[in-house]
């Protein structure tokens, strides 16, 4: 085999959700030079390739098929054989009606090394989130896993299942791509001899925030779904199990399940971010507005610390100022033992647990977390002392300006942020169509590019048909002087304190739907 041949990995993504990713298929997603992605795959998960790495849309969903697949196997085999590092990123387990057999067949034949990482099939992870347990002690203790892709009626298709068969199976019945024939399915395995009242439910966009689940009969499954309008990708479940869907029925019941919002932070403080969003339901875009650049020179920070006995108090306002400073301060040969002497003062419990990370307390915490806040709790402590104000290169001025008025404050730049040149050109799109729910905004200077990122058009979705919720009344200010509304403003001025704004905003809403209808 040549030296140079690199290596495939068959990935399974699960069926949507990316949280659902196991953790050695994001650890080779980090280390791809090339990921070729099946159309139903997370955006959120591509956004784990480095940024070097070619991303090369697959399709292979009903009716979108961008690449055949011989097309594919080809294409896997060359990259390797360039000695690349390749992910074929497939929706949910590359062995379960994914093709990823032949895909690894072909990579055999063709002298291509290869490892296939399992993923969440559809049946097991869709099911589960809808509240249908496949086994139950009580109701199923078998399960099978079906594709309805062919007419059930059709005499003589190829690979015809065994119909009579399955409506004879005693356990759960889960049928991929089932949508398109439901009618068909459903009355033939009556006709073969499944009671009619068998309960039955089809599942859309299942483990997304746009799931939808709709339950019945046999009988009436059909009428229930196309009164609803659910469509591909969808899983039949047929079984006794379904009648359990009420009582475990959770992922729907989220706070925010079903609200699209879009995280405007720092890629780096994104990721963490989105995390806390989807855990409650929601769908989440990352648009990085600005992004966190090293400095370019390190000349006054490094004379800073090499003058850190002058000063009393070590005083931070974000996470990244601690990271960044810390940072700079260890490859300068030194550890937190310089700093023994100093009182650290944190804005708030995001850059007090940053400290944490190094094994730092902080000393003081304003009880609000804004600069005004932080300059009126150090006013007592630092009162004739010298202050050190670690910070970003721009920012608002305020926390100096009232420190000088009872200290000697030096302030010294630890990190750049950088206005990011575009949007995203998915999120631009979902801006423009309105399809979208909520934009957070969490400074002022993420507002402000936000802002000059957008056209006009897109602009004046903001603020009406696509709700922002801002961090704190500086950021809303500013949002309102650019002439957008602000729909949830956090009490508490932290990410945790965005979100809970959100939240309430939206169950308040749902709750006076309820009493309406």
């Amino acid at each position: 085999m040549a030296e140079n041949v690199g290596i495939v990995y068959l990935v399974g993504a699960g069926p949507g959700d990316p949280g659902l990713l196991t953790r050695r298929g994001e650890a080779l997603l980090k280390l791809a030079d090339v990921v070729v992605y099946d159309h139903l795959a997370s955006s959120r998960l591509l956004d784990l390739a480095p940024k070097t790495a070619r991303l090369i849309c697959a399709g292979k969903s009903i009716g979108h098929n961008i690449m055949p697949q011989g097309a594919i196997n080809e294409l896997l085999a060359e990259h390797a054989k360039a000695g690349r590092t390749v992910v074929r990123l497939k929706g949910g387990d590359p062995y379960v009606f994914g093709r990823g057999a032949e895909e690894a067949e072909y990579l055999r034949h063709s002298g291509v090394p290869f490892q296939v990482v399992p993923g969440v099939t559809a049946a097991v992870g869709v099911t589960a989130y809808a509240g249908v347990p496949v086994t139950h002690r009580d109701a199923a203790s078998a399960v099978a896993f079906v594709t309805g892709h062919n007419d059930p009626e059709a005499s003589s298709a190829q690979g015809r299942l065994d119909w009579a068969a399955l409506a004879a199976f005693p356990g759960t019945l889960v049928v991929y791509m089932g949508v398109t024939r439901l009618e068909s399915i459903c009355k033939t395995l009556v006709r073969l001899g499944k009671p009619a009242t068998t309960p039955a439910a089809l599942v859309e966009a299942g483990t997304l925030p746009r799931q939808r689940t709709v339950s019945g009969t046999l009988t009436n499954l059909h009428e229930r779904v196309a009164e609803a309008g659910l469509g591909p990708p969808a899983l039949l479940v047929v079984g006794e199990v379904v009648s359990r869907r009420p009582a475990l029925c959770w992922f729907e019941n989220l706070p925010l399940f079903g609200q699209r919002i879009v995280v405007t932070r720092p890629r780096s403080e994104a990721e963490p971010s989105a995390a806390t969003l989807e855990s409650i339901g929601a769908e989440v875009l990352i648009a990085p507005t600005v992004e966190i650049r090293p400095l370019e020179s390190y000349e006054e920070l490094d004379r800073a610390i090499g003058r850190l006995t002058e000063f009393h108090w070590l005083v931070f306002t974000s996470a990244n100022g601690v990271e960044s400073f810390l940072e700079r301060l260890d490859l300068l040969g030194r550890d937190v033992r310089a700093l023994g002497h100093l009182k650290l003062a944190a804005i708030g419990p995001a850059t007090a647990r940053a400290l944490g990370r190094f094994h730092l307390k902080a000393d003081l915490i304003p009880d609000s977390f804004r600069s005004e806040d932080l300059a009126e709790a150090l006013r007592p402590h630092a009162l004739g002392g010298r202050v050190l104000l670690a910070r970003a290169d721009r920012g608002r001025t305020v926390l100096k300006d009232e420190l000088e008025r009872i200290a000697h404050v030096e302030q010294v730049t630890v990190y750049r942020n950088t206005d990011a040149d575009a949007l995203p050109a998915a999120v631009v799109a979902r801006i423009e169509q309105g399809s979208l729910d909520w934009i957070t905004l969490t400074s002022s200077a993420i507002t402000e590019r936000l802002h000059s990122l957008l056209t006009e058009s897109a602009r004046a979705r903001i603020g009406r048909e696509i709700r922002l919720a801002s961090l704190s009344p500086v950021t809303s200010e500013t949002a309102r002087r650019l002439g957008w509304n602000v729909a949830a403003e956090a009490k508490v001025y932290t990410w945790e304190g965005l979100v809970e704004a959100i939240v309430e905003v939206v169950t308040t809403e749902r709750a006076n739907m309820s009493a309406q209808g």
